[in-house]
């Protein structure tokens, strides 16, 4: 097996750097930069611009409003919702509420609220439509593309045909939860977040800003007044700004440190923001796409350390149309890979070196082997290749559900499904329908386990095939659990499977189920209208209702205190109600009413009860009324 996974491994493919070179060989770069330029220099918020099919819509980052310092609370974390909107409702629902820098929060709301903003809802509706926005402006664009995905879900709501956001030197936007509930969305491929090597401003957030030592903040402020001023009036010569080598080691370090605490997610790191998204990492050898937000933490960290000591910090932030087009050019050569040790000894280690280079680490650089294993561990990480495993190992243990499925078509019919289990003696038959009840409830628990650990997609519990696949064995096999527990545990501990035996993938898959069923009620509604009986009972613990309810028969015949058989009578009278309901939706399957099944011999024993306690009952109307009497 070992052997088998290390072949695997080396006939991985590392496409980082494929494209990320795709990207750059396209006109979007190029056209999304000379949008924003255009937003920079002008004077409203944003700016539209239609180009062939697709509209573009460039957000400005020099508004009155954009801050020139750090203070004031712009950078600060806030609730997605503040104010109380709703227009980023989808995102919400997570114990922990979603939080966005307020600034850029701010700029978006006012510019929401504007009449232009009414009128570009209009003209991007059913259109391709392409939001852009260097540093400020970027998360502006964000929030825009966030609201427009929001309101998608909406089928009233005008929305365009199809949607992607990229930015330039963007500051980080949001938190830990922004990120996960946009993975959750499956949106993560509509942010392409444009980073040149060693700018300062999409790095800056992972510092605690309002915090920073008083020199560091004073080079920060100075650089962003520099920005400021050569985005704004392009038509001047920048301004001369120098800083000395001190100081940027001095600042280099500092976020350094800090993104290094983000990626390794150390507990003591102050600052919430995280990425999201794609992030297209420059240098002037090429560019990669990273789209793991804790890799791209990483390489964030590890490109800003290398190669530093002759960059202009002061040009970096504000230098992307050259980097744009300098990445084009750098396409028309053709790359060779330079390696002064041996050649790689598979398709992976050269994929690897290769994105590499195109990040501008070089092989004997410092950070060059750990940013390798981070490039390495991404394709490891990265979901969807978990996701397609997982669906060949589905199909494995496929034939154990269907061995399962016949078991319950043989059954006696005088005893039914689940009775012929709990009942059942020492057969190969039994032998095998049990072995291989285990063998999926393993399978489903190192599914759960995959989740747990972060190792599948977030949205994994809202794709169909695994919601109903889950739906289906439940429904199948806890049956079985159930009588199993009924044969083994309740004659020693006299607990009751639903508060003592449950295993937690039923509870799980529940919730799966749950969630569907309330994003489409209507498709639920008319799937419960039924004809005949169901396949399989529709409450998979219908079974152990039915132990509780035969225990309660047991107890009721020998309870003396009246305020006891009370409510045994009320837990009777209530399963009585909830299974005539079930048998009059046809949301049983026919083995139910077989006639020595526990549900069948529960009947009998309650009319029994009824019949003869009614003699017995003290005259209270309570009690009369609980037992059906008049």
């Amino acid at each position: 097996m070992d052997g088998l996974k290390v072949e695997e491994e080396h006939c991985m493919f590392e496409t980082s750097h494929v494209l990320g070179a795709l990207l750059a060989s396209s006109p979007l770069l190029k056209q999304a930069w000379g949008r924003c330029v255009h937003a920079n220099a002008g004077g409203s918020s944003f700016v539209l611009q239609r180009c062939d099919d697709a509209v573009y819509v460039a957000f400005s980052s020099t508004p009155s409003s954009t801050p020139t310092a750090l203070g004031g609370g712009f950078f600060d974390p806030v609730p997605i919702s503040s104010g109380g909107h709703e227009l980023f409702a989808p995102l919400e629902g997570a114990a922990q509420p979603v939080l966005v820098h307020a600034g850029a929060l701010h700029l978006f709301l006012s510019s929401y609220r504007s009449p232009d903003f009414q009128m570009l809802i209009t003209e991007t509706r059913n259109k391709s439509v392409i939001f852009a926005g260097h540093s400020v402006g970027g998360s502006i664009a964000s929030l825009a593309a966030l609201y427009f995905l929001c309101s998608s879900s909406r089928p009233d709501a005008p929305s365009p045909a199809s949607l992607l956001c990229i930015t330039f030197g963007s500051p980080l936007l949001g938190d830990e939860t922004l990120s996960r509930a946009i993975l959750r969305e499956r949106w993560g491929g509509r942010f392409c977040h444009v980073v040149s090597q060693h700018d300062i401003m999409p790095r800056l957030l992972f510092c605690p800003v309002n915090a920073l030592p008083p020199q560091l903040a004073m080079s920060i402020c100075t650089l962003m007044q520099s920005w400021h001023l050569s985005m704004r009036y392009l038509q001047f010569p920048r301004p001369a700004l120098q800083l000395t080598d001190d100081q940027k080691a001095e600042l280099q370090g500092y976020i350094s440190m800090h993104i290094d605490a983000a990626a390794s997610e150390q507990t003591q790191h102050i600052s919430r923001y995280r990425p999201f998204g794609n992030y297209a990492l420059c240098s002037a050898e090429g560019a990669v796409c990273i789209d793991d937000p804790l890799v791209a933490a990483k390489m964030l960290h590890l490109t800003f350390t290398t190669g530093s000591e002759s960059i202009n910090f002061e040009e970096q932030h504000i230098s992307y149309g050259d980097l744009v087009v300098e990445l084009s050019q750098k396409l028309q050569f053709k790359r060779r890979l330079h390696l002064e040790e041996d050649a790689p000894k598979s398709n992976r280690s050269a994929g690897v070196s290769l994105a590499l280079e195109a990040s501008g680490i070089g092989i004997q650089d410092m950070g060059a082997m750990e940013a390798r294993e981070w490039l390495e561990t991404s394709m490891r990480r990265r979901p969807k290749l978990h996701c397609a495993s997982l669906a060949i190992k589905l199909a494995k243990v496929t034939p154990c559900r269907a061995q399962i499925e016949w078991y319950k078509a043989l059954c006696d019919d005088d005893t039914g499904y689940y009775d012929s289990f709990k009942l059942r003696k020492a057969s190969k038959k039994d032998a095998r329908v049990n072995m291989n009840r285990i063998r999926l409830g393993q399978f489903w628990d190192e599914l759960l386990d995959m989740i747990q650990n972060n190792k599948l997609p977030p949205d994994f519990h809202k794709r169909s095939k695994w919601v109903n696949a889950a739906q289906f064995y439940k429904l199948l096999v806890e049956p079985l659990d159930i009588a199993e527990y009924y044969r083994c545990q309740w004659p020693r501990t006299r607990r009751h499977y639903l508060t003592h035996g449950r295993e937690r993938r039923y509870e799980v898959f529940d919730r799966w189920w749950n969630d569907r069923n309330k994003e489409a009620p209507e498709k639920a509604a008319a799937h419960r209208k039924r004809s005949k009986f169901a396949g399989l009972t529709q409450d998979s613990c219908f079974w152990a209702k039915v132990e509780e309810a035969r225990d309660s028969v047991k107890n009721a015949w020998a309870e003396k205190n009246p305020t006891k058989l009370v409510k045994l009578w009320e837990n009777l009278h209530g399963f009585e109600s909830y299974a005539n309901g079930l048998m009059r939706r046809k949301e049983v399957s026919v083995d139910v009413l077989a006639p020595l099944s526990s549900y069948s011999l529960w009947v009998e024993e309650l009319k029994d009860l009824k019949s003869k306690q009614a003699c017995r009952l003290p005259s209270s109307s309570v009690l009369v009324g609980v037992t059906g009497g008049t």
